[in-house]
Order: structure tokens, then C-alpha cells, then sequence
């Protein structure tokens, strides 16, 4: 359910509620406080604990009243990293993040990290300042329209009218952003509102009554698409990152392993259902595995869970799961049908609606030859990679030696490009919330700063490992700061090969091999980068050292950038073309 643009009324004190005794939920009247104390006191009744933010002058207030805050306030190096580290921050704790920025130009560096989290339904709150209220629509200094611009990439925003009604807001956003399918909210903040008086006390996160979110489908439907699954030869179950944000996982590996279904994930999906498990196929879509795409293309019934079926997973529509049967649960009325037709639309809860499917089976499918077929393909495209020990480092090789030197629950978070996908790859994933990517975006400098986010919100013996690549690292690179100076334990692989790598690619195969701006033969040695930032600086060279690097670097106790120079000609494959069939996809160039 999405409240798009909703803005609070001014609220009015009533002096005689003073003497009256408050209903539950309702807010009460007790000594005074300023609008930015009860923004911060909002915060600390909703259970946040860390806040991400940059300072500046129509914020100022909101920080003063953190300064006796018993939340933790992370200062981060630019109002991006803050937004993106927050994003993080929710994907692996499943809680709202929160991010701080000032007006105008604070506000406005916050509007990727913001996109970011809307087209990956991951829960963020933004508090933006703003100039005062009599200031607003006359171009003051550092002003802009921050409810305007974010509007169209937010779940809800709210324009704070009051010292009375601001703390409000901002437990009805934090509700908002964390209820049914998760997304960012954003409070603006004028500075009068902040510095003004009121003697309203916090209330506890609420969803505002308008607010209604579907968790069970209906008990028909469940059955008629039950009965389809049961009579399907060929089923697969494709579980999207609704699965893994609704803490769907367990329900669906029950579901899966019962019926002897095969499980595909999109790439918000990794996690959702262990990928050494027998039924894995892992992830499908562009950049997918053979078998996962041949089990998509060939399935005669398709149960999607949790997923939006974005043009990176399906390729052309029409080639997608073309003789199958969709049964498709999403907790968004608004995904159904909008990009693949459902013949059993299941609207509600990932994982009520798969315990409603649960029950309703009158049976299993019989799905032995199929699930033996899908053996088969998984063995016949199997990922595999050249490795000559005289030739350059390759990626695989270094995502494949990173896993194998960490445990299960390692956090893995990316850039975007090249690097991102081989991590997808050649990672084997067994539990939920330890990959952390920009998705629908593809905002290329997501790796750092969600790796600050994700440090935060892990568990103390929990590793959280970074790879990105020379192109997006230097896109927030600032943010090594910050890990230096909380002396955060993240490990940073740098896969480098001088280039944006995935759009050389793309310029190769299908610009006639003309590289345009995509090549990086002027970046940094990374290792000396990370060394004058105050972190340890590691370089890998090829295949003599990485064993040893790799662990010093994993075994630092603090920040650790590794400079791993790839081969520079590797690129990503299987892949198949924008728009086209999943089926038809390229194990090499020659192939496209």
C-alpha cells in the first residue's frame, strides 16, 4: 500500500487536554520540548537505535537535541552514503534505517539512495531540514522542494506543519516504512518547527487507519491455484525479495522441500532459499544461470513469490514462462498482473499466503523426472571459468576464494557492474539477508557505504565483505572515512580491471568495440588509496598471492580495501540480451 505524497495538517494545541486523561495510542501533555526534541524522542520510542547523517544548518537543531540522545549518530561523508548506509541497515536487520540531511543540497544527495530503497522496497526514513516555514517558496538559501522532488520515489512524505503534530509524523512514517511492503518515507523539517515549543509527548509508531494491507489471499484462489501446482509436471517456484523481507524464508524452504519443487530466485531473491540445496537453481534473468533460465522458460506452472518481474528477469515478456500457469503472490496489489499476467493472482503475505497454499495442496505434484531434468541442465551449464595460472587473476576465482575463507552468515554487499554480478555467481548463498545490492536502480557506489549500513545492523560475529569495482568505488570512496573512524571490521575486494566494466562489455557486444568513456586506465592504486584514508591497504596480483592475502586482509581487524587486478578482458556470462528470451542465452560473445 503506497500513501504517495501525504503532507500533515497544522495541529493545534488544545490547553484544556492538559487536565484531561489521555486515551491510549493519543498523544499527552507533559513539560515542554522543542519540535527537534520530540523528532528525536519520536525516534528513540520506535526502538532506533542509530541514526546515519550529515550535519548542516537548517538540520542544526535535530542534531543539537541528538547531542543528549542516547541514539548513535554515524557521520557519514556525503548525504548519498548516508541514505545508501541506511538502506543497508534495513536490508539485513529488516527495521527502518533512518538517514539526516540539511536542506537543498542535503536533502537533494539524499534523492538516489531514496530511489534506491523505493525500487527495492527496502524500509528507510529520511529527516530532511528545511528553511522556515514563512521562508518556503521564496528561493531562501539551501532551499528546495524536498517534498516535491521526493514524492514520486518515496512510499509517503510529510511537509512537519507543527512542534505539536512533528513528532507524529515521524512515528507515522517509520510505521509506514516498515508496514506491508516496506519502501523510504520522509519527513521535511522547517527550521521553526524544530526550534518551536510544544508540550506533546512521542507516540508509538502507528499506521494511520486509511492504511490497509491485505496479509491473507483469498481462500479460493488459494485453492484453485493450489490444485494447478499439484497438477503441473514441470513447476518451479521463483521467490523474488519479497520472500526474504517478509520473512517468508522458512515457510517457503517447507513449501519447496514437501512438494519436491525446483526454486529459482530473481536477484533480490538470493538467500531466500539455500542455493547447496538440490532443488537450487539459484538466480535467473539476464545475468542468471543456464539452468535457472531453462527451468523458467520450459515450466508449466510458475508460483512467484515476492516478485515484481522486472525487465532484468524476464527479458521479453512474451518469451517468459510461456506455457506456464502463474500463480503469483505478492503483498502489493499493484505488482499483480502489471508486467506478467497471473492466472492465480494471491494478494497478502508471502508467507501466510504460502501456508494458506500449504494447506490447501490435496496432494504433491509428481516432479521426479523433472526435478532430474533440472540436474541435468544444472550440470550441462554449470558455471565454470578458464583458470591458467600463467594468464591474469580471474574474478570468479577471487569471489570463489573469499567465500570458501568465510562462514555461511558472511554479509555480502556490492557496487553495481561487472563485479556485482560475478558476486551474485560465484558466492554460494544459504541464508536470508546476507546479500545486500542496489537492484532496480543499479546505483553504481552502493558497495562502501551499504557496507557501513550493513556493519552496523550485523551481528557482532558476523563478517560483512564488500566487493565492488574501481568504477563504482570511486564513486564513494569518501565514505572509507568513516569505516576508519568507528573502526568498523569490513574487508573491501576491489575487482579491478581499469574500466566500467560491464558497459565495456556492452560496447563490445553490441557498439562494434567502441569504448566509449568506459575505460579507467587513470585510477588510483587502490591499496596506497585505502592507506592514506587510515585503513589497511592490500594488492593482489595473481594467483600466488591471493590465498595469503585474502586472509591477512579478512583477518584485519578494522577497515581493509584489497587492489585485485583481473583480468581485463573477463567478462559476464551467461547473458541474455535486453529484451530478449531467457532460453536463448550466451555462454560467450560469440553467442549474441
Amino acid at each position: 500500500m503506497t500513501d504517495h505524497g501525504a503532507v500533515t495538517e497544522p495541529g493545534d494545541a488544545d490547553d484544556a487536554a492538559a487536565d484531561e486523561p489521555a486515551e491510549d495510542g493519543e498523544p499527552t501533555e507533559s513539560a515542554a520540548r522543542t519540535g527537534a526534541e520530540s523528532v528525536v524522542a519520536s525516534l528513540e520510542t520506535a526502538g532506533v537505535e542509530t541514526v546515519f547523517g550529515v550535519q548542516g544548518g537548517a538540520i542544526m537543531p535535530v542534531y543539537d537535541a541528538l547531542y543528549d540522545s542516547e541514539l548513535d549518530h554515524v557521520t557519514m561523508a556525503h548525504e548519498q552514503g548516508a541514505a545508501h548506509a541506511a538502506d543497508a541497515y534495513g536490508a539485513v536487520s529488516g527495521d527502518p534505517g533512518v538517514c539526516m540531511a540539511t536542506s537543498g543540497p542535503g536533502a537533494t544527495n539524499l534523492v538516489t539512495g531514496l530511489a534506491d530503497a523505493d525500487m527495492d522496497s527496502e524500509p528507510v526514513v529520511a529527516l530532511t531540514g528545511q528553511v522556515p516555514t514563512e521562508l518556503v517558496g521564496n528561493d531562501a538559501f539551501q532551499e528546495t522542494d524536498t517534498v516535491g522532488v521526493t514524492t514520486p520515489i518515496t512510499k509517503s512524505n510529510y511537509f512537519a506543519s507543527s512542534p505539536d503534530s512533528v513528532g507524529e509524523d515521524v512515528s507515522t512514517a517509520f510505521a509506514l516504512a516498515n508496514h506491508g511492503r516496506q519502501g523510504p518515507t520522509v519527513v521535511d523539517l522547517p527550521k521553526d518547527v524544530t526550534t518551536g515549543e510544544t508540550d506533546v509527548d512521542p507516540v508509538e509508531p502507528e499506521v494511520p487507519g486509511t492504511v490497509d494491507v491485505q496479509t491473507r489471499a483469498d481462500d479460493e484462489t488459494v485453492a484453485a491455484a493450489a490444485q494447478t501446482i499439484v497438477d503441473a509436471d514441470e513447476p518451479v517456484i521463483l521467490a523474488g525479495g519479497g520472500v526474504v523481507k517478509g520473512d517468508a524464508t522458512e515457510e517457503l524452504y517447507a513449501f519447496a522441500t514437501e512438494h519436491e519443487i525446483p526454486v529459482v530466485t530473481t536477484m533480490p531473491g538470493i538467500g531466500a532459499f539455500p542455493e547447496d540445496h538440490d532443488l537450487a537453481l539459484e538466480m535467473a534473468g539476464m545475468h542468471g544461470t543456464g539452468y535457472a533460465n531453462m527451468a523458467i522458460t520450459l515450466t508449466d506452472c510458475l508460483l512467484a513469490v515476492g516478485t515484481r518481474f522486472d525487465d532484468r528477469l524476464t527479458g521479453g515478456v512474451d518469451s517468459f514462462a510461456p506455457d506456464a500457469d502463474v500463480v503469483h503472490v505478492d503483498i502489493d496489489p499493484a505488482e499483480i498482473s502489471k508486467n506478467v499476467e497471473a492466472d492465480h493472482p494471491l494478494v497478502g503475505d508471502a508467507g501466510t499466503v504460502l501456508d494458506q497454499l500449504d494447506e490447501a495442496m490435496p496432494g504433491s505434484p509428481e516432479t521426479s523426472e523433472w526435478v532430474e531434468q533440472c540436474r541435468e541442465w544444472r550440470e550441462e551449464y554449470r558455471l565454470d571459468y578458464a583458470a591458467p595460472e600463467d594468464e591474469p587473476l580471474k574474478p570468479q576465482y577471487v569471489v570463489e576464494a573469499v567465500d570458501e575463507a568465510t562462514d555461511r552468515d558472511t554479509v555480502v554487499t556490492t557496487g553495481v557492474g561487472q563485479h556485482q554480478m560475478w558476486a551474485c555467481q560465484f558466492w554460494t548463498y544459504t541464508e536470508p539477508r546476507t546479500w545486500v545490492s542496489s537492484h532496480g536502480l543499479g546505483a553504481m557506489g552502493y558497495g562502501l557505504p551499504s557496507a557501513i549500513g550493513a556493519r552496523v545492523a550485523a551481528d557482532d560475529d558476523q563478517s560483512v565483505v564488500c566487493f565492488d569495482g574501481d568504477g563504482s568505488f570511486l564513486m564513494t570512496c569518501q565514505e572509507l572515512v568513516v569505516a576508519v573512524r568507528e573502526q568498523m571490521d569490513i574487508t573491501v575486494f576491489i575487482l579491478n580491471n581499469e574500466a566500467i566494466g560491464m558497459v565495456r562489455q556492452w560496447q563490445d557486444a553490441f557498439f562494434d568495440g567502441r569504448r566509449m568513456a568506459s575505460e579507467y586506465p587513470w585510477v588510483p592504486k587502490f591499496d596506497d588509496l585505502a592507506e592514506a584514508f587510515g585503513a589497511d591497504g592490500f594488492r593482489i596480483e595473481g594467483y600466488d598471492d591471493a590465498p595469503g592475502v585474502i586472509e591477512e586482509a579478512l583477518a584485519t581487524d578494522g577497515p581493509a580495501v584489497v587492489d585485485v587486478y583481473i583480468d581485463p578482458t573477463e567478462d559476464v556470462y551467461p547473458m541474455v540480451p535486453s529484451g530478449g528470451d531467457n532460453g536463448q542465452f550466451a555462454l560467450t560473445e560469440d553467442h549474441l
